[in-house]
C-alpha cells in the first residue's frame, strides 16, 4: 500500500498530550474510568508526531507483542481515516479495547522519537480508534468462510483463551470456552478494577463473539466438574489459558490472622458487587487503615479499590529498593525503563515505602492488629536484613499482592500430565503445542503472569498452531499409534 507520512514535522510542531484524569475528589466517589475523552483534533496531532521511522522500534519485540501496525494506523487517524485506522489495527490486535485501556505501552517506552523527546502517545490513539469503531457501529461479526466440523475446547476465558477462541471460530472450528467462574473474562472480568475498564467494554466484544459462534460455558471447572479424559474423547483439540493464579504468600508467624487478604480475593469481590451481587461478609477498607503488601499493578488496584471503600490510610510496601525517577542506565532505549511509575491510584493518596520487608503481624482476638517489619538491603541477588530499622504499625487491614508464581498444577494440569518447564510453567513446542499431542498451552499459563498484550499474542499464535493440527487431519480423538 502506498503508504506516505502526512505530516513530515509533526513532531516538531506538537508536543506530547494524552487525556486527563478526572479529579482525584470526585472521581473516588465512583468506580468509573478515570480518564476524561480526548477530543478528535488533539487525536490527529498525537497521531502526526509519528516520525515514519524506517525501522519502527515501537513495532519490535521490544516494542510490542502484537506487533501492531503502529506508524501506520497513527498516520491513518492523522488523516482522518478512521475506518482504515481500525482495519489495520484490528489486523494484529483482537482486543485493542483491552490493551488500549490497560497494556504500560512498551511501545511508547521503544518509540524512536523517545530517545531525545516525549514518545508518541500510542495507546490513547489506540483506544480512541476501537472505542469509535464500536461507537460507528464498524465492528460486525466476522464469519468463517467455512465451517471445518472440528470442535475445540479453549479452557479459561482471560484475554489468552478469548483471543485463541475468536481466531480458531473465524477459522471455521466450533469452540467452546469453558470458565470456572460464574461469568466470562477472567482477570479482565474480576482482576481489573471497574475504575482501570468498566466491564461493558469486555460485554459489547463478547457479543461479537457470540454472534461469531463462540459458546461460552460458566461455573464449570474443567479437571473436578468435567475431567480431563472426557474432554479429550470429545474435542479435536485443548487449548489450555487458565493464566497465572498461584499467588505468593507470606509465610510468616500471624499470616493465619484474620484481616490478611490476598489481593485477588479483595479485587474480585468489588468487582462483584459492581456488577450488582450481594457478598457476605465483603472485605471493605472502610475506615481502616489499609497495609498493601507489593508495589505492583496488583497493588495499585487494590490502592484504588481501597480509597473508593473509604480507607481512613493506606500504605504500600515493596520489597525491592526505590527505582530511580528517570529511565536507569541499565536500561537504555529501546529497552523497557527501569524507573518509578506512579499509578493514578496513587495520585489519591498512599504513603509508599520501599526495601520493606515484613517479618511477622500481631493480633487481638484472632484479628490482625500490628504488622512487624524491618527494611531490607538487596545485594548479589539476595536481601538482607538491616539492623536497626526495625518497625511495627498499627493496621486494620493486610492486603497481599506479591504476585503470582505460576499456573495452578493440582487438579486439571496434573491430571493431563503435561510436561512443566524448570519455571513451573506448562511447556510447549514452536506450535505452542504440550508434551500431549493434540493438547495446547497460551497466556500465562505457559509464560507466567505477564501482561495482557502477550496474552493476547499467545493466544493468537496458540489458535494458528491448533488450526495447523487440525488442518493436518490430526485430532484428539484418534490418537496417532
Amino acid at each position: 500500500m502506498g503508504w506516505h507520512m502526512a505530516d513530515p514535522k509533526g513532531f516538531l510542531k506538537f508536543s506530547r498530550e494524552g487525556p486527563k484524569r478526572r479529579a482525584v475528589d470526585l472521581r473516588v466517589l465512583d468506580w468509573n474510568e478515570v480518564y476524561e475523552p480526548f477530543s478528535e483534533d488533539k487525536l490527529r496531532k498525537q497521531g502526526g508526531r509519528c516520525m515514519d521511522c524506517g525501522v519502527p522500534f515501537c513495532q519490535s519485540s521490544k516494542g510490542c507483542p502484537v506487533v501492531n501496525l503502529i506508524p501506520e494506523w497513527n498516520d491513518l487517524v492523522h488523516r482522518g481515516r478512521w475506518k482504515d485506522a481500525l482495519k489495520a489495527l484490528h489486523s494484529t490486535n483482537n482486543f485493542p479495547e483491552f490493551t488500549g485501556r490497560l497494556c504500560p505501552a512498551p511501545c511508547e517506552s521503544a518509540c524512536v522519537l523517545g530517545i531525545n523527546a516525549d514518545p508518541v502517545s500510542i495507546r490513547v490513539v489506540e483506544w480512541n480508534i476501537i472505542d469509535r469503531g464500536f461507537d460507528e457501529g464498524w465492528i460486525e461479526p466476522v464469519l468463517p468462510v467455512v465451517k471445518t466440523g472440528k470442535n475445540v475446547a479453549v479452557i479459561g476465558s482471560g484475554p489468552a483463551g478469548l483471543a485463541a477462541a475468536q481466531q480458531l471460530a473465524r477459522a471455521g472450528h466450533s469452540v467452546i470456552v469453558y470458565e470456572k467462574a460464574d461469568r466470562i473474562g477472567g482477570l479482565l472480568r474480576y482482576g481489573i478494577p471497574d475504575f482501570k475498564m468498566e466491564k461493558w467494554v469486555l460485554d459489547r466484544r463478547l457479543e461479537q463473539m457470540i454472534s461469531e459462534g463462540v459458546t461460552f460455558k460458566t461455573n464449570v471447572h474443567v479437571g473436578m466438574d468435567v475431567t480431563a479424559e472426557t474432554m479429550s474423547q470429545q474435542f479435536d483439540a485443548i487449548c489450555l489459558a487458565l493464566g497465572a493464579e498461584q499467588p505468593r504468600d507470606l509465610p510468616v508467624p500471624g499470616r493465619e490472622l484474620s484481616g490478611i487478604h490476598l489481593a485477588m480475593e479483595y479485587l474480585t469481590q468489588q468487582n462483584k458487587v459492581n456488577a450488582g451481587d450481594r457478598i457476605d461478609g465483603q472485605i471493605s477498607a472502610k475506615d481502616k487503615r489499609v497495609v498493601i503488601i507489593g508495589g505492583g499493578d496488583t497493588g495499585s488496584d487494590c490502592l484504588g479499590t481501597a480509597h473508593r471503600q473509604g480507607c481512613k490510610e493506606v500504605y504500600q510496601f515493596e520489597l525491592l529498593p526505590k527505582p530511580p525517577s528517570e529511565r536507569d542506565e541499565s536500561t537504555p532505549w529501546p529497552l523497557w525503563p527501569m524507573q518509578l511509575r506512579t499509578s493514578h491510584a496513587h495520585e489519591e493518596g498512599c504513603d509508599r515505602q520501599w526495601s520493606v520487608s515484613t517479618a511477622k503481624f500481631s493480633g487481638d482476638n484472632g484479628h490482625v492488629t500490628k504488622l512487624h517489619a524491618h527494611q531490607v538491603s538487596f545485594e548479589g541477588g539476595k536481601f538482607s536484613p538491616m539492623p536497626g530499622t526495625e518497625f511495627e504499625m498499627e493496621v486494620d487491614l493486610v492486603l497481599l499482592a506479591m504476585g503470582f508464581t505460576g499456573p495452578l498444577k493440582s487438579g486439571l494440569l496434573d491430571s493431563m500430565d503435561v510436561a512443566y518447564n524448570p519455571r513451573g510453567c506448562v511447556s510447549v513446542d514452536e506450535s505452542f503445542m504440550t508434551s500431549k499431542d493434540g493438547i495446547f498451552a497460551a497466556g500465562d499459563t505457559k509464560l507466567g503472569a505477564s501482561l495482557i498484550v502477550w496474552a493476547i499474542a499467545e493466544g493468537r499464535k496458540a489458535a494458528a498452531g491448533v488450526d495447523a493440527y487440525l488442518k493436518a487431519g490430526k485430532s484428539l480423538t484418534t490418537p496417532s499409534s
